[in-house]
């Protein structure tokens, strides 16, 4: 991975970016739920740095893969909107209206190596989800979209909690379509909360629903 480094006011925004960028991830606001496309690897490279999200409270973790193209099957006909990634930890209180001006500025960054365990997410059977429901609860995700990027942004604890999800996705993908021939696609659904099975649009009006595919043949 590379770290940047940019001053922003009297601020200095570190941004950690993978190095190289994942080929095989791709992201797309559909109008009504956001979706991304992830094979073998980029799906355990979207785990990696998701961990890395929930360990790194002061860093913005940027996937720049707006570019990649999705694969064969995965587009619609609304013509959605290709999206980078950015995961940040809620307590930065990030602008997100000032990232385009941040991005620009990143340049090449300094190479560093950084490990995350594999015990980093609880197990689901863990995971009070009921809780997502209550008032009082605060441990959820955010989505918001500005620049061409989806910033998901959450406590620690949000981020690991959903990572189970999408930790089970690169456990269990691989052998889907051999254990359950007429299942379908195999996917992780991330929702930001307020969290509600009906709620369909964040306060800021972005699609609350996240789709995760995994795709084992992509063919563009």
């Amino acid at each position: 991975m590379r770290i940047h480094k940019v001053r922003l006011g009297s601020n200095e925004i570190r941004v950690i970016r993978p190095a190289p960028p994942p080929a095989r991830l791709a992201l797309r606001d559909e109008g009504h739920w956001l979706s991304m496309h992830a094979d073998r690897k980029g799906s355990e490279q979207l785990v990696a740095l998701w961990s890395l999200a929930a360990r790194s409270a002061r860093s913005l973790v940027h996937l720049p893969i707006r570019a990649n193209a999705a694969p064969d099957g995965g587009a619609s006909d609304s013509a959605p909107a290709p999206l980078d990634l950015v995961l940040l930890h809620h307590s930065l209180q990030f602008p997100t209206g000032s990232w385009k001006e941040i991005r620009a500025r990143l340049g090449t960054g300094t190479p560093q190596v950084a490990e995350t365990p594999d015990d980093d997410f609880p197990d689901e059977s863990a995971i009070d989800h009921q809780r997502r429901l209550y008032p009082a609860h605060r441990d959820h995700l955010r989505f918001d979209i500005a620049a061409r990027t989806l910033f998901v942004v959450g406590s620690s604890t949000a981020f690991r909690e959903h990572g189970t999800a999408l930790r089970g996705l690169v456990e269990e993908a691989p052998s889907h379509m051999h254990r359950r021939p007429n299942a379908g696609h195999c996917c992780a659904e991330l929702r930001a909360g307020p969290w509600s099975q009906t709620r369909t649009r964040t306060r800021r009006n972005v699609p609350a629903l996240l789709h995760v595919q995994y795709c084992a043949d992509w063919r563009i």
